[in-house]
């Protein structure tokens, strides 16, 4: 127990998280916040950021309390916001509803914000705590906390692969190493991202949608990521089904002027990033993805952009899904990584979750 709160106020902030849970699909690029409002020991109020430009948990909470707000303690998930955006400032609106004290689980590494919204709070008298389950609320927006504080979208790098570590043949054939259950997990996983980012080989060999399917009722079809080619020398089909829905950016590192009119012409947007070695500038991508607004990144590539992007180091986190099958030496392997002299230079991971999806493993990890 986090010391100086009590067990009620764990088990208040608890709901408040599973309230901000309700809109993991569905803030960015705001951060994903649930509020509890509690009065004599009952709750009096409670609401969840549904999307960005909509009302914040703290006033839907107050609305829902209306005056029993007054008095009352306030669980947040994210320090209260303190400068006018899309919505005025909920400090304002805690203070004009008379609240005691506010709990929030964390500060918000917003710049805008940074600790002047609880300190507004305590200078008119409010009790302002923090760090009530700070650990749960960071992992629940750890993509906007990641934008926030490194100016880098969080990436996170789904592959699928045999027990042996391969993700498709020699031929390139790859559906399906895995199971229904993990493919629809992995689906779940796309349906939290703010963009998904594959490369012109993957769109090549499997000619993927990119998008979220088969989730209904846990996502509306009108808030899809945004689809990411890395196609250094655009080379992007113009039939490819990836085009025919939703938004599609185009990353390339040379300026055909007519293949980017074509490009453009079926409705994707073309972005330059040439770095030095004739390739897209990777790191440059994710920046301008981050100027976006981007939280959160899904990437399902070949072992050629993965290997690119892990050597970079610019993934922060592996969703790793292993079929109970071998296919053998010859197949290929998860990344394309330079040889290893010794084992000191191998790549450490830190384990976060291991499950079964199905009759296949799935396996969390983060770099060391």
């Amino acid at each position: 127990m986090a010391q100086g709160f009590s067990a009620a106020d764990h088990e208040m902030m608890a709901r408040a998280l599973r309230l901000a849970e309700l809109g993991l699909q569905s803030t960015t690029p705001n951060p994903r916040v649930g509020c509890v409002i509690v009065n004599n020991g009952q709750i009096v109020g409670e609401g969840w950021h549904l999307r960005a430009g909509g009302e914040h948990a703290e006033v839907h909470a107050l609305c829902a309390a209306a005056e029993r707000a007054r008095g009352a303690t306030v669980y947040v998930t994210l320090e209260p916001c303190s400068h006018h955006g899309r919505t005025p400032p909920c400090t304002d609106a805690l203070l004009a509803a008379g609240v005691r004290r506010v709990v929030a689980a964390m500060p918000d590494p917003n710049p805008l914000v940074a600790g002047q919204g609880l300190a507004g709070l305590r200078a008119a008298g409010v009790l302002a705590e923090e760090g009530l389950l700070a650990t749960e609320a960071r992992e629940l927006n750890i993509g906007f906390v990641a934008r926030m504080t490194r100016a880098r979208p969080w990436l996170r790098m789904k592959v699928a692969a045999s027990l042996d570590g391969k993700t498709a043949l020699r031929n390139g054939a790859s559906q399906w190493l895995t199971g229904a259950d993990a493919r629809q997990d992995g689906h779940r996983w796309r349906a939290r991202a703010c963009a998904m980012l594959t490369g012109i080989g993957t769109v090549r060999h499997d000619n993927p949608q990119l998008n979220v399917r088969g989730l209904e009722g846990l996502r509306s079809d009108s808030r899809q990521p945004l689809k990411v080619v890395v196609d250094s020398r655009l080379e992007l089909p113009l039939d490819a089904r990836l085009l025919r829905g939703g938004a599609v950016l185009v990353v390339a590192a040379i300026g055909d002027v007519a293949r980017i009119a074509a490009l453009r012409q079926v409705g994707a947007e073309v972005l330059l990033l040439p770095g030095p070695d004739g390739q897209v500038d990777l790191l440059a991508l994710l920046t301008e993805l981050a100027r976006r607004g981007i939280n959160e990144v899904h990437a399902e590539a070949g072992f050629r952009l993965s290997g690119s992007l892990l050597g970079a180091g610019l993934v922060d986190e592996l969703l790793l899904y292993l079929a109970p099958c071998l296919v053998g030496d010859a197949a290929r392997g998860m990344f394309d990584l330079p040889a290893l002299e010794s084992l000191a230079g191998k790549r450490r991971l830190l384990i976060r979750d291991l499950r079964l999806v199905g009759p296949d493993l799935r396996l969390l990890a983060r770099l060391a």
